[in-house]
C-alpha cells in the first residue's frame, strides 16, 4: 500500500492514528490505510485552506475532510490569532451554523474551544441565516464570528466561514495569518477541547433579541411603501430548499407588508440531506421545480428561492400572455441589474442621492455584468470592481466609511447587499428587496420585473451573460485545474465569435496586454483570474472556483437593443454568441 500512496499522506495518517482522537475515528484511518489507497490520498493529502468562502470541504476523516478536529483546529488557530490581535481585552465572538448534518455539533465544538480559551461566546439556539451571524457581529460587538455552513454545496459538504469585527469574511492579512496559527498545530491535544470554562457562563445563548433587530433593519431598507400597500396580495412563492431562510424570509415579508406569501411544504423542512434536490442551489433550474410548480398552481407573480444558509437568492418571474404566461428564470446578472437599478432610481426619486455625484457607490465583482456599472454611472454613483468573493465587497465598505455611502452591490453568483448593516451577501433582506421591486414595477405602470428589465436593456443596451463550470474532482483534478489556467495563459484566444481579442487582463500576475503592449494591473489584490476582452466588448472570464472542485467560464456579450420589440431576437443572437465562443473553448 506504501508503494501506491504518497509518503507525505501516511505520516500525516500515521499522526492521527498515534494522536490523541477518539477509536471511531482511528478505526476508519485504519481501514483506509488498509483497504482503501485512494480515499486515504483524498483524505490526508492536504490541509483544508480558506479560499474565498473559508474552510469548506467533504465530511469525513482526515486532514482534508470536515471533522470535529479540523473545526477543532481552525478555531484554535483563529483563537490565537485573535488573542494577539486584541491584548488585553475581553474578547467576543458570535457562532451560527445551518441546517446541513453535523453543522450543529461542529458549531457547539466551535463554541466550546473559544470558550476554554476564555472567550465570551454569542452561539445561536437553533439554525439561523449566514448574513444573520454577520449582523450579529456588529449587533453585539464581537472581535469576531464563525458560521458554520457549506452554503449551496451537495450534501456531503460543509464549511467554516470566519468573520472579522466589521462582520465581514476575514481577508488579507488576517486570513493567511489565521492560517499560519492553525498550521502550527501539530497535534490535537494543542486544542483546548475541554468545555469547563463552558460551565461558567462563557457561552451565551442568543435568539429573538437579535433576529428582531436584524428584522427592524431589513424593514428600514425599504424605499417603496406605498407600492407594497398598493400591492400587498401580490402572490410570492418562496422556498427555502430545506435551509435556514424558513425562519426570517416570510417574516421579513410579512414586515414588508406582503400578505400572499405561498410556501412549498416539502421544502420548509430542514433537512442536510436536501431530499426533493440533487443540489439546493438557487442557480440550478432544478432546485426550484417544486416553487415553479407551485407558482403554476397559484398564479403567483414571483418565485423566490433561497439557498440552505440564506445568503443566496434565486428569482422567477411571470412572463406575459404574449409570451406564453409562464415563469421564466432569472440569472444572478439580472436580478442585480434590478435590484441595482431599482435602488438607484428611488435613491434619485426621494431625494438621496448627492446633487453633484461622488457620494454614493456601488460594488460588483470583475466577473458580474458591467450593465450595472453603466447603470450606476448613468445616476452619477460610482461603481467599484472587486475581486470574486463578497469579503471583497465588504472591504471596499469598510474603506469608504464616513466617507461615501454605500446603496448596494452583488455578484453574478446569486449574492446581494443592500445597505451596509451586513457585511456578506444577505438574501433575507434580498427577497424583500426584490419583492418590493416587483410591487414598485406594477405600481408605477412598468409592468412585471420582465418587463422592467427590458425597458433597462432599450435604455441601457442588451447585456447577455452565461456560464460553464466544468468540475474536477480530488487531487487529480486540482492539478488538471491548474494545467487549464497555465494553458490559457500560455496560449490565450486571440478571436472569440469571430471578434479580435484586444486586451488580456492576469489578475494573478497582475499585468495586462492591451493590443499587445503590457501594463502593469496592481490595484487589485492578486487572484487566478484572467480576462479576455474583444473588439465587440465581448468579456471572457475564467477563474478556478476557491471552493468548490471546479474551473469557472464566465461569458458577457451585448448588442444595442432599439425596442421591446426586438428583444426575442436580440436575445436569441447574443445566445447563439455565447455557444459559438463555448464552442471554440471546447466547452461544449
Amino acid at each position: 500500500m506504501e508503494n501506491q500512496v504518497d509518503k507525505t499522506v501516511i505520516e500525516r495518517a500515521q499522526q492521527w492514528l498515534d494522536g490523541g482522537f477518539d477509536e471511531a475515528t482511528k478505526a476508519e484511518v485504519r481501514r483506509m490505510m488498509e483497504n482503501d489507497p485512494k480515499e486515504l490520498t483524498e483524505s490526508f493529502y492536504r490541509t483544508l485552506e480558506f479560499g474565498t468562502g473559508g474552510l469548506r470541504g467533504i465530511m469525513g476523516v482526515g486532514t482534508n475532510r470536515m471533522n470535529v478536529y479540523t473545526v477543532g483546529m481552525a478555531t484554535q488557530g483563529l483563537a490565537n490569532y485573535l488573542k494577539k490581535s486584541f491584548p488585553g481585552q475581553e474578547i467576543k465572538v458570535a457562532v451560527a451554523h445551518d441546517c446541513r448534518n453535523n453543522s450543529d455539533l461542529f458549531a457547539k465544538t466551535t463554541a466550546d474551544v473559544f470558550a476554554a480559551n476564555g472567550f465570551t461566546v454569542y452561539l445561536f439556539d437553533a439554525l439561523r441565516p449566514t448574513p444573520e451571524l454577520s449582523f450579529a457581529i456588529r449587533y453585539l460587538g464581537c472581535m469576531s464570528g464563525v458560521v458554520v455552513t457549506a452554503s449551496h454545496n451537495p450534501k456531503e459538504y460543509n464549511g467554516y466561514k470566519a468573520y472579522w469585527n466589521d462582520g465581514a469574511q476575514v481577508i488579507a492579512p488576517h486570513d493567511k495569518n489565521i492560517i499560519d496559527e492553525v498550521n502550527k498545530i501539530s497535534d490535537v491535544s494543542q486544542v483546548k477541547f475541554s468545555g469547563a470554562e463552558a460551565a461558567g457562563g462563557r457561552i451565551v445563548m442568543i435568539g429573538d433579541e437579535v433576529d428582531k433587530a436584524y428584522l427592524d433593519m431589513i424593514a428600514g431598507l425599504s424605499v417603496s411603501p406605498e407600492a407594497v400597500r398598493a400591492n400587498k396580495g401580490m402572490g410570492i412563492v418562496y422556498t427555502p430548499i430545506h435551509g435556514t431562510g424558513v425562519r426570517l424570509v416570510p417574516e421579513s415579508l410579512a414586515r414588508y407588508g406582503f400578505e400572499n406569501v405561498i410556501h412549498v411544504p416539502e421544502q420548509d423542512v430542514n433537512d442536510g440531506n436536501f431530499p426533493t434536490v440533487v443540489s439546493p442551489n438557487p442557480e440550478e433550474p432544478s432546485a426550484l421545480k417544486l416553487a415553479l410548480a407551485k407558482a403554476d398552481e397559484t398564479g403567483a407573480d414571483l418565485v423566490i428561492a433561497t439557498d440552505p444558509d440564506a445568503d443566496r437568492i434565486g428569482i422567477a418571474v411571470r412572463q406575459s400572455s404574449e409570451d406564453g404566461g409562464g415563469m421564466l428564470l432569472l440569472n444572478g446578472n439580472q436580478t442585480g441589474t434590478l435590484l441595482t437599478y431599482y435602488l438607484l432610481e428611488r435613491w434619485k426619486e426621494l431625494g438621496r442621492l448627492h446633487p453633484n455625484g461622488g457620494k454614493e457607490f456601488v460594488v460588483k465583482t470583475v466577473v458580474t455584468t458591467e450593465l450595472i456599472a453603466r447603470i450606476a454611472a448613468s445616476f452619477g454613483v460610482e461603481c467599484y470592481d472587486v475581486l470574486t468573493g463578497f469579503k471583497f465587497i465588504a472591504a471596499v465598505i469598510r474603506e469608504n466609511e464616513g466617507k461615501k455611502q454605500f446603496i448596494g452591490g452583488g455578484e453574478e453568483s446569486y449574492g446581494y447587499l443592500v445597505g451596509d448593516s451586513v457585511r456578506d451577501k444577505d438574501a433575507v433582506a434580498s427577497a424583500s428587496m426584490v419583492a418590493e421591486c416587483a410591487a414598485w414595477a406594477k405600481h408605477t405602470g412598468k409592468g412585471s420585473l420582465l418587463d422592467l428589465l427590458k425597458a433597462i436593456y432599450v435604455k441601457y443596451g442588451f447585456f447577455k451573460e452565461g456560464l460553464v463550470s466544468v468540475v474536477r474532482k480530488g487531487k487529480e483534478g486540482q492539478e488538471e485545474i491548474r494545467q487549464m489556467m497555465a494553458d490559457f495563459r500560455a496560449t490565450p484566444p486571440t478571436s472569440l465569435a469571430g471578434s479580435r481579442v484586444v486586451e488580456v487582463r492576469d489578475y494573478q500576475g497582475q499585468y495586462k496586454i492591451v493590443n499587445g503592449v503590457r501594463e502593469a494591473m496592481d490595484h487589485l489584490p492578486k487572484s487566478d483570474v484572467l480576462q479576455f476582452v474583444t473588439e465587440d466588448s465581448t468579456i471572457v472570464s475564467v477563474r478556478p472556483s476557491g471552493t468548490e472542485p471546479k474551473i469557472k467560464f464566465y461569458f458577457g456579450v451585448r448588442e444595442p437593443l432599439a425596442d421591446v420589440a426586438a428583444y426575442d431576437a436580440v436575445n436569441a443572437q447574443l445566445g447563439e454568441k455565447i455557444e459559438r465562443i463555448k464552442r471554440e473553448l471546447k466547452l461544449v
